[in-house]
């Protein structure tokens, strides 16, 4: 499995960011811009940390598959990217801190909607958990999408790859489906085009 998504991440990464208009990509990289992080005033711990029900909204950019592997962070201390000619969208999610909010060291610690607006103007929308754990997978569902990815298949896949200093998260994005994944790897087809 870490073999094939390797391949992957590897093909895709080798891709120019106009290569990739116009068709749906395997997989991803997100990197938060800390700077456009905000929480709601309550709840809160005593020391101001999110506690459960805090409602957030965030943003960041976009990346080839791989582009994060290693600890490389994505965004400079300002808040821009740290691979400008890399970037190939935006992504926005908004959502609700659980368990013990910030404080929470394992299982889902927020809830959250995601949008990922490509520069094509192709858009996916996720939601579902996201965990306190690194390098481990979890599954959310695709609520919608446009363009290339109006008929994306219904769960994708999204692993925490660390957190930079001030808390921003790295996350790896694939589509759950191996079949899907591997289609659009080798040959281009889109979504639409896979035998689900």
């Amino acid at each position: 499995m870490k073999r094939t998504y390797f391949a992957l991440a590897a093909l895709t990464a080798l891709l120019p960011a106009a290569a990739l208009a116009g068709g749906v990509l395997p997989a991803f990289d997100v990197a938060e811009d800390l700077s456009r992080f905000v929480y709601d005033e309550a709840p809160v711990f005593d020391d101001g940390m999110s506690g459960y029900g805090n409602a957030f909204v965030t943003q960041g950019y976009v990346y080839p598959a791989g582009t994060l592997d290693g600890g490389v962070e994505g965004t400079l201390a300002d808040g821009s990217p740290a691979f400008p000619d890399k970037v190939i969208g935006t992504w926005t999610c908004d959502g609700y801190y659980v368990g013990d909010g910030f404080r929470t060291q394992t299982g889902a610690v927020v809830i959250t909607r995601q949008v990922i607006v490509f520069d094509d103007g192709d858009m996916i929308i996720t939601q579902g958990p996201e965990l306190a754990e690194t390098d481990v997978a979890i599954t959310r569902a695709v609520t919608g999408g446009t363009g290339d990815y109006a008929d994306a298949p219904v769960e994708i896949r999204q692993t925490l790859l660390g957190m930079t200093d001030g808390y921003g998260v790295r996350l790896q994005m694939e589509f759950a489906d191996e079949t899907t994944r591997a289609a659009l790897a080798n040959d281009g087809e889109t979504l639409a085009k896979v035998d689900r």
